[in-house]
């Protein structure tokens, strides 16, 4: 457990104080997900020399866990829930945390919000999966976050991950137009080329030989039976090209993927050299918010093939091979047009994935805070 701290934030002259809420680090979604955007956004900030007017926020239930170096101040709250109904309680608790911590503006990651803010809110929405896509399975997640769908509706300020979340926001009318900015992710430093990376993946999982790599959930959305006709497809013109599945699987995967090498969920490091060594990334998707794993790939030099729906243009743009959403074998053409000429789709993914980085993210995440307090739309 970490101590519970009770500091005020720092008052900045001309930049307002932020509790910056990052709790989400300490749950299962701090490993990706919504976690890589916690650090990237705080490591921006650092850099760009925001951290002074920063506080953390931090649930004093678990350990503190890896952060940067910084001249931030933590802050502590304490829950009695952390499962189905965290976001109820938090509807109400946070509303006191936020009024004792007394912050210019409380920025919240993820959908655990207040019921009433005492200060300007910020929000960011990484997607709405569950309205914007998932239909009748979804149910309970919908229900999960109601009420911070209906709270999404007061925040002062939404930041979309992508102009794909953000036309999802105004068609569910969570937002005005006047009251949601666009500011994308991007892929962590360590996702770049790293020589030597096909023998290190060749030495941990004994993958010999041109691979492609998915990485993800096997969950519905992911569309596992897609993955599995295009590399089905693929194969009969590459008879020794093999199918990589990087991370945690899901409670919703299939039972198996016949012949796929299924390495589990790894470190940045390693799932860089998996990029890195990669044929190409393999991307059957039916939705994303933003789709961090094509921004990755790009990064590391591996060509990105994938279904053209949500997010995924605007990430991958021309950089990569989109197809027609949900056709599996087009997918697996796709593959195989690209790997004939892999070296110009590495460059040019090379060259769309610097358009993307954590300091652009921050430089304008703080324009955003200070636009709150000098009374900008």
């Amino acid at each position: 457990m970490i101590p519970e701290l009770m500091n005020s934030p720092r008052k900045g002259a001309g930049r307002p104080s932020v509790l910056l809420d990052m709790r989400p680090l300490q749950g299962p979604g701090g490993a990706r997900g919504v976690g890589a955007y916690a650090r990237g956004l705080l490591g921006g900030l650092i850099r760009n020399g925001f951290d002074s007017h920063l506080t953390l926020l931090l649930d004093v239930a678990f350990d503190e866990p890896p952060l940067p170096a910084g001249r931030y101040r933590l802050a502590g709250c304490r829950r009695r829930s952390h499962g189905q109904l965290a976001a109820y309680e938090d509807a109400v608790a946070l509303t006191a945390d936020i009024r004792r911590l007394a912050p210019d503006v409380y920025h919240a990651i993820d959908l655990h919000l207040p019921g009433r803010c005492p200060c300007p809110l910020v929000v960011t929405l990484h997607d709405l999966i569950p309205w914007a896509w998932g239909g009748p399975r979804m149910r309970g997640e919908r229900l999960r976050y109601l009420a911070a769908f209906r709270f999404l509706r007061r925040a002062d300020l939404v930041i979309a991950v992508s102009r794909a979340t953000a036309e999802d926001a105004f068609r569910l009318h969570v937002a005005a137009r006047q009251r949601v900015k666009v500011i994308a992710e991007a892929a962590d430093p360590v996702f770049a080329p790293r020589e030597g990376a096909a023998g290190r993946v060749r030495e941990r999982w004994g993958v010999e030989g041109p691979y492609v790599l998915f990485v993800g959930a096997l969950d519905a959305r992911k569309d596992p039976g897609s993955l599995l006709q295009a590399w089905e497809v693929a194969s009969a013109s590459m008879p020794d090209l093999q199918l990589v599945i990087a991370g945690d699987p899901g409670r919703q995967a299939p039972a198996s993927m016949p012949g796929a090498v299924e390495v589990g969920r790894v470190g940045d490091e390693a799932l860089a050299d998996l990029y890195s060594a990669a044929a190409c990334l393999v991307f059957p998707s039916r939705y994303e918010g933003f789709g961090l794993p094509c921004i990755e790939a790009m990064a590391c030099g591996c060509p990105v093939v994938a279904f053209a729906n949500s997010s995924i243009p605007e990430v991958v743009d021309e950089a990569g091979m989109l197809v027609t959403d949900g056709d599996g074998a087009a997918l697996g053409e796709a593959v195989v047009a690209v790997l004939g000429g892999r070296e110009r789709w590495s460059r040019a993914g090379l060259q769309q994935a610097r358009k993307f980085s954590w300091d652009r993210t921050a430089r304008a995440t703080i324009s955003a805070y200070q636009s709150l307090i000098i009374g900008q739309p």
